[in-house]
């Protein structure tokens, strides 16, 4: 099987995965069940294109749609600041640091060798099962109708973020910091091996 028709059959699956997520959402909970399962499919579907693609663009988006669906379940649980800090802080910046440190690093041609891809699945399966023992154990579930009502809170964010006593000096030093990160990333890539040899001899080793 060809590139192409691998592709085809992998978007086909994941398209009928969140259908099938978001049916099941809307035939369990209503409305919220089918966000629940959209979401949840963007969180998911979104990490497993990000391995899948090739297109460093392509792969940036399916970063950005993971991130967007984290955002969203944020959103059903209620927490606006987790949201609004999911989007400003993970999508605004570490994507883009992300995105421009894949971008400015040498391609590895081994890196899809089927050892590598067996030993990282087994890795993060483990780390899965692991977490998820971890937290059942000591999760206390709840019904739903114990739950307290959803109460948003996007306004007080919104003005908390535009004080000075606020949100808005955190988020500057987080501005500062990913700008200092990337322009740090640009300069290390950007040094030729020659330099690295000079330096090396400047140093006495």
């Amino acid at each position: 099987m060809d590139l192409r028709k691998q592709q085809i059959t992998f978007y086909t699956v994941m398209l009928l995965g969140t259908l099938a997520a978001m049916g099941w959402g809307l035939k369990t909970a209503g409305a919220p069940g089918a966000m629940f399962g959209l979401f949840a499919a963007f969180t998911l579907g979104g990490g497993l294109m990000c391995i899948w693609e090739r297109s460093v663009v392509r792969s940036a988006f399916s970063l950005m749609a993971t991130f967007c669906g984290v955002a969203g379940l944020f959103l059903l649980l209620g927490h606006d600041f987790l949201a609004m800090a999911q989007i400003l802080i993970y999508v605004g910046g570490i994507l883009v640091l992300i995105l421009f440190g894949v971008m400015l690093t040498p391609p590895d041609l081994n890196e899809r060798q089927l050892p590598r891809v067996g030993l990282g699945v087994l890795l993060v399966v483990g780390t899965l099962a692991f977490v998820g023992a971890k937290v059942a154990a000591v999760v206390n579930w709840a019904q739903a109708e114990a739950l307290p009502p959803v109460e948003t809170r996007a306004d007080e964010i919104g003005a908390a973020f535009l004080r000075a006593d606020g949100y808005v000096i955190a988020f500057e030093l987080a501005a500062v910091l990913l700008t200092v990160a990337l322009v740090a990333a640009v300069y290390i890539a950007r040094r030729k091996p020659s330099d690295m040899i000079d330096l090396t001899d400047e140093g006495g080793y």
